[in-house]
């Protein structure tokens, strides 16, 4: 073999050793970062598990509490409020150091359904648990849907700037027929059963479709009523303005009845519960979604529907 060839056949040998060197380095640095990850993501659920644990056991041991419940956003199934809301309720007035209960409310309010449940719910709990008072404690806003289950509660505390009220119900949407026409699109949309396109916004107003949507929010509306006439009784006012939907300041929803005094989580629980002690019963998202916000991976999604009756 000559000088030329035994050269190139050592470079050539020198190359694949150096390539394979490469392979197994970058390999290894694979393995080392996917560890790493794991690594960070079992800290986290740890860390995650572990203050739950320590909640839970803050709030079955020791002397009296008052138990809170955060009410935060907007009421809706997407993010379970109503079964979150009960389960929370469930677990503070199932325990024997619980001295009474807030709700902590910041919420627009939101779907009449969930709102109804957690009212009747709350009113279930008080008749089992006659010693274990409600109160409501308003930071900013405690409307519609939020106010519905405020007026379970046996007293509402506010800012004087907070907004409470808008007891009302609304269904909106859209209609595109004009559009449609300008651009020459041509709806063909075929039903079995007079009824069932009801609110279809490519679809010209329907004068038989608007009555009956609007039944159905005096319904509900009627409801609504009912239920903050329940929970409130005569100390609400004479307002022509009380169910219309009108919103107002934490200083005059006081002496309109819809609520009942300044105060705050710490005061309330201090001066009305006389349990200074809190412990938190909001119940939080599955581990998995906890994780992921921890590392900044969310999904969200879904399609809202066009006909979506509200206590916004």
């Amino acid at each position: 073999m000559s000088d030329t060839q035994n050269w190139e056949r050592q470079l050539l040998e020198k190359l694949a050793s150096a390539s394979l060197v490469e392979q197994r380095r970058s390999r290894q640095w694979k393995i080392f970062f996917r560890l790493a990850w794991l690594a960070i993501i079992g800290m986290i659920a740890a860390s995650v598990f572990m203050r739950g644990e320590e909640k839970s056991a803050v709030g079955l041991t020791g002397g009296g509490h008052t138990a809170v419940i955060e009410l935060d956003g907007a009421i809706t199934s997407e993010n379970e409020t109503g079964k979150k809301m009960i389960s929370a309720l469930d677990h503070a007035f199932r325990d024997k150091n619980t001295k009474g209960v807030i709700i902590d409310a910041n919420s627009p309010g939101g779907s009449p359904v969930l709102s109804g449940m957690v009212y009747d719910e709350i009113r279930l709990l008080k008749k089992k648990h006659a010693d274990i008072p409600v109160y409501v404690v308003v930071s900013e806003v405690c409307a519609s849907g939020c106010y519905y289950i405020a007026a379970a509660a046996d007293k509402i505390f506010v800012d004087k700037a907070s907004i409470v009220g808008s007891i009302g119900v609304l269904s909106d949407g859209f209609g595109f027929t004009g559009a449609m026409e300008k651009l020459g699109i041509d709806r063909r949309l075929k039903t079995a059963g007079e009824n069932k396109a009801m609110g279809d916004p490519f679809s010209p107003p329907n004068p038989k479709h608007d009555a009956i949507r609007q039944q159905l929010l005096d319904d509900i509306h009627a409801q609504f009523i009912q239920a903050v006439e329940n929970g409130r009784g005569p100390k609400l006012k004479k307002d022509p303005q009380m169910f219309s939907g009108m919103v107002w300041l934490g200083e005059k929803a006081i002496p309109l009845g819809l609520a009942d005094g300044y105060g705050t989580v710490a005061s309330v629980a201090r001066d009305v519960v006389k349990a200074e002690k809190t412990v938190d019963y909001t119940q939080q998202d599955d581990l998995s979604s906890r994780v992921a916000r921890r590392i900044g991976v969310e999904f969200a999604g879904g399609v809202k529907s066009l006909f979506d009756t509200k206590l916004f």
